[in-house]
């Protein structure tokens, strides 16, 4: 395929991705569900462009593909559930073909084998590390032909819509055949967690064997997958919040890929990871400060089951306003201390040094430090000093004598 007809199909079904996720958007208003398909509205605009970003650029790379098939799957997901919950919940008998809109619930699969199986094996050269991880691709392909046939053909009730539970299947219903499906599906269980498992073996040995680039290309995915279930945990204690998080993390995977594979400021993935372990440490030790104090004055100087003094609250903001930057700096050493040795190391290295040059006054052992330094901190290949010559005085006649300074 030419880049350019590349080009034109992956922009045409972005295109097509796009006026779904509008769809959706719309129809989750008329369902008064606008809150929760936010997240959804990001996923479907974020994989679709990214996939179709990367596969006109690298036509021959499959992790474009895969980002693009990610988006018309849950395209056809999403806008089959938001369609099957306004036909059979919010208006009734409003739109034919709501019972096919929910049955369409089986496109979750191909999405779980590609973000689980797929991606992590073909990122970001888009090639298998050897043929021996082939397995791995057949498990991924099982887990979908066998959970499709198990879900789409399953004959119920067993097709979800939110609001109204179970439905029946509206394209088959062979109930002498329920053994078989349900065999369907326990074989992709089966297939699913192997799939997984090889395919995070397979991304550990590539990040392992990788260097440079593509090192740092690893390291902008697997921290967007670190953060993808962060929604999930916040939900249980704050779902409002969980909402919000939700829109803006689960869109970071498509979007952290396309920025290593288009190589858009790959270096800037360590500054991000320092500050996001700075700050997320930081965050927790605070809230936690913040809660003990408000808990423990609240027990102490009021009523059992009424709301904490103003004044407790008050005093609580302050001392973790007051503990910040202390905390910071505490936080930061340890984590530059742990996960970034290097950079600890040359800080050291340059704070000594800056204590040894206030006292030094010998050129010779101040260049031969000063090229020690640079050589720890920075590792160049080779480094040399040049000073330049100080301008010399006029040189005197001979029984010339300096006139005197005035008094």
């Amino acid at each position: 395929m030419t880049p350019r007809t590349a080009a034109r199909l992956t922009w045409g079904i972005a295109a097509l991705c796009a006026a779904g996720a509008v769809g959706t958007l719309l129809l989750a208003s008329l369902n008064d569900a606008v809150d929760t398909q936010v997240g959804a509205f990001t996923l479907l605009l974020a994989f679709p462009l990214v996939g179709a970003l990367v596969a006109a650029r690298q036509p021959g790379n499959v992790v474009g593909w895969l980002l693009v098939a990610v988006g018309v799957f849950l395209t056809v997901n999403l806008v089959g559930e938001s369609y099957a919950r306004y036909a059979l919940v919010t208006a009734p008998g409003s739109l034919p073909g709501g019972l096919y809109g929910a049955w369409l619930g089986w496109t979750y699969a191909p999405i779980v084998a590609i973000l689980a199986i797929f991606l992590p094996l073909y990122f970001p050269t888009g090639r298998l590390l050897s043929p021996r991880w082939r397995p791995v691709v057949w498990l991924g392909i099982g887990f979908t032909v066998f959970a499709v046939a198990g879900n789409a053909l399953w004959p119920g009730p067993d097709v979800m819509v939110r609001g109204l539970g179970p439905v029946r299947n509206p394209v088959i219903f062979l109930l002498r055949a329920k053994p078989l499906f349900e065999l369907s599906r326990n074989l992709a269980g089966l297939c699913l967690l192997p799939g997984i498992a090889g395919a995070l073996a397979a991304l550990v040995v590539r990040f392992r064997r990788s260097r440079g680039i593509e090192r740092q290309q690893l390291k902008w995915f697997t921290y967007a997958a670190a953060l993808d279930p962060l929604p999930g945990f916040v939900y249980e204690y704050a779902p409002d919040i969980a909402g919000m998080l939700r829109a803006v993390i689960l869109p970071l995977v498509p979007v952290a890929i396309g920025i290593a594979m288009l190589r858009y400021r790959l270096y800037e993935i360590d500054r991000i990871i320092n500050r996001t372990l700075v700050y997320g440490t930081l965050t927790v030790i605070l809230g936690l400060i913040y809660a003990g104090a408000v808990i423990i004055l609240g027990r102490l100087f009021g009523e059992v089951g009424t709301d904490p003094p103003s004044w407790a609250v008050a005093g609580a903001t302050l001392a973790v306003a007051a503990l910040f930057q202390p905390a910071r700096r505490r936080v930061q050493g340890t984590v530059d201390r742990r996960f970034n040795r290097r950079r600890y190391d040359a800080a050291r290295t340059v704070e000594g040094f800056s204590g040894r040059l206030r006292d030094e006054v010998d050129l010779d052992t101040l260049s031969a430090e000063l090229l020690a330094v640079v050589d720890q901190t920075m590792q160049p290949t080779a480094a040399s000093l040049w000073l330049r010559p100080s301008a010399q005085a006029p040189a005197r006649r001979k029984g010339e004598h300096p006139s005197p300074r005035p008094t």
